[in-house]
């Protein structure tokens, strides 16, 4: 006997699946006239069949998401086809149904794979519910395998990592300071993440479908960083031969992340503060005042109230900055994260890189957990980047003459005060290219400045 297929009702019914497709196999006229009323008006279209052999033959040709099957069919037993069709890699939701069961015949109908098992006779509530609970299981396992995809397919791009106490604060922080407007300052050392927190902010935001734009701004020349900004005008200044639009143009409509902003001179700390005042900037030479719609956040890795104490930083622009301030702790303080970074950055690096997933070791890992860390997250992914490409845990990129665990057996004694460490490390890093600062400075991923100014207060000790 062919199946019978029934069209949607015209009079549809708010509690409902419009996209779905459903099977219902029963060799009782009364229950398939009963299920078909019941599901019609709520789905895409509804087939009925009186056998298994007649639900396999449609199958064959056309596609369903759920199948409503009787165990007790003339022929082939439902369960008996519901293995089958799981064999033959059927993903879609089943229902058995049955009025004769007991505990054996329910536990051997879910080993064979059904979603869920109903006793007739049931009344209309049970089976939409049943119905209601297959089809949000299909949802979340097709949005879970897009999600695995665009994890996959978005180098770069990953949330905070971390079960620590300090990382779930820092979320809760971030989940609640993302929805609103104000300027946000992140504060923390070199390689704690502030960019990643910055764009998390923006992704989470009202503005997450405009640009997210950063900029950092030590590493702009001070000559070029107004220009750079807020743009300029033709003939502005001696090579301006045309108009150009800085990164505040860029960003309308979404975030500007300013980070280093504590290596701003002086004299554009004070248009900067005009313009986050005022919502409007003046590109250079220009006389027009452009309205602005985006979000700051900005970033620092120094203590912006000693600068400001200093007065190497505005302590209007400061105030004006900190709003919403939120510091991001150091990898020091939160070494019980450094297992799941480690798994992460090697899921992360290992495909993009063509090579072999690592294997640390625990006595690695107490290494790891012995360190101190004064790069911080990034020195961590560096670390577990480069060891990724030599094929072994790399200890002496972390201290000049230590070997890996692997040749020296044991972890070795490391110094535990952050000044020696820090220093070691940067001293390591220069080594390792030869004293060309500029390099160095990237690799540590702070500004030349910074380096050098890093440097030279050893020097003076």
């Amino acid at each position: 006997m062919e199946p019978t297929l029934y069209p949607p009702s015209p009079e549809k019914s708010l509690e409902g699946w419009p996209d779905w497709s459903i099977l219902v196999v029963d060799d009782e006229q009364g229950m398939l006239n009963f299920l078909v009323k019941t599901l019609a008006p709520r789905c895409h279209f509804v087939m009925s069949a009186s056998s298994a052999e007649d639900g396999a033959q449609w199958l064959r040709g056309h596609h369903v998401d759920l199948v409503i099957l009787d165990i007790s069919l003339p022929g082939k037993s439902g369960v008996t086809w519901l293995k089958e069709l799981r064999e033959q890699g059927f993903n879609g939701e089943v229902i058995l149904i049955t009025a004769f069961a007991d505990l054996d015949t329910a536990i051997e109908a879910l080993r064979a794979g059904a979603s869920d098992f109903i006793l007739k006779p049931f009344r209309v509530p049970q089976i939409l519910n049943a119905v209601k609970h297959c089809y949000e299981r299909s949802r979340l396992r097709r949005e879970n395998f897009v999600l695995r995809r665009a994890v996959i397919s978005t180098p770069g791009r990953s949330a905070l990592v971390g079960s620590s106490q300090a990382m779930q604060r820092l979320g809760q922080s971030i989940a609640r300071v993302a929805p609103v407007n104000s300027t946000v300052l992140l504060q923390g050392e070199s390689g704690t993440g502030k960019e990643l927190v910055a764009r998390e902010l923006h992704a989470l935001s009202s503005r997450a479908s405009g640009p997210f734009v950063p900029v950092n701004c030590a590493a702009v020349s001070p000559e070029l960083i107004e220009s750079e900004l807020f743009g300029h005008a033709k003939g502005a200044f001696s090579g301006a031969t045309r108009a150009r639009d800085g990164l505040f143009h860029y960003a309308q409509g979404g975030t500007l992340f300013l980070d280093e902003i504590a290596e701003l001179p002086l004299s554009i700390q004070a248009t900067l503060l005009r313009a986050i005042e005022d919502l409007k900037i003046r590109p250079v030479g220009s006389e027009q005042l452009v309205p602005l719609n985006l979000r700051i956040v900005a970033a620092t890795n120094r203590q912006l109230s000693e600068e400001v104490a200093a007065g190497r930083f505005r302590k209007d622009l400061f105030f004006r900055l900190q709003v919403v301030d939120l510091t991001l702790p150091p990898l020091r303080d939160h070494k019980e994260d450094i297992a799941e970074l480690v798994a992460h950055f090697i899921a992360q690096l290992a495909p993009s890189l063509g090579v072999e997933p690592l294997t640390i070791s625990e006595q690695e890992m107490d290494f790891l957990r012995q360190y101190d860390w004064p790069g911080n997250v990034r020195e961590l992914r560096n670390l577990i980047e480069r060891s990724l490409i030599l094929g072994s845990l790399n200890v002496s990129a972390l201290y000049p003459g230590v070997k890996p665990v692997a040749e020296s057996g044991a972890a070795p004694a490391l110094p535990t005060d952050l000044h020696t460490m820090e220093k070691m490390h940067i001293l390591n890093v220069l080594d390792s290219v030869h004293g060309d600062k500029t390099r160095a400075a990237q690799l540590l991923g702070v500004s030349r400045r910074t380096l050098e100014r890093r440097v030279a207060e050893w020097n003076s000790v």
